[in-house]
């Protein structure tokens, strides 16, 4: 039996210490324990120990926030952006190529007297001289 098994009335009734809420707290962020392991040996809700935590830790005062992540998400990370960054240079360089040809058709319809845009949708060329055998 759990020397720490109380009754729902003992529980409500008893009081951790200020410094064994600070011990318990600087396990936790040493890795030493976890919450879930705090709550299930003293029978504490998990609420009442992240209260400890944000009154007791020392990640709060500093205003940091620990971020775990393992070697492989960091490279997937990393690997993602870089296809970001790839994609987005290659949608740039289309984009320019599209802002070109619209800008030649346009100098082309002006010196032409024509509407090219307007003509190239429809199949084939009237200029193109090629005559069908019939």
């Amino acid at each position: 039996m759990n020397p720490f098994e109380l009754s729902p009335a003992e529980r409500k009734n008893r009081w951790f210490s200020e410094e064994f809420r600070q011990k318990k707290v600087r396990e936790i962020e040493r890795g030493i324990t976890t919450v879930t392991q705090v709550c299930k040996a003293y029978q504490v809700s998990k609420s009442s120990v992240y209260r400890w935590i944000d009154t007791f830790a020392v990640m709060k005062e500093k205003k940091e926030r620990l971020i775990v992540e393992s070697k492989s998400e960091a490279a997937l990370i990393k690997r993602l952006r870089e296809e970001l960054a790839e994609a987005q240079r290659k949608i740039g360089q289309q984009q320019i190529l599209i802002d070109y040809k619209d800008k030649l058709i346009e100098i082309a319809e002006e010196h032409y007297q024509i509407d090219i845009k307007k003509n190239s949708s429809s199949g084939s060329s009237a200029g193109s001289g090629k005559k069908e055998k019939g």
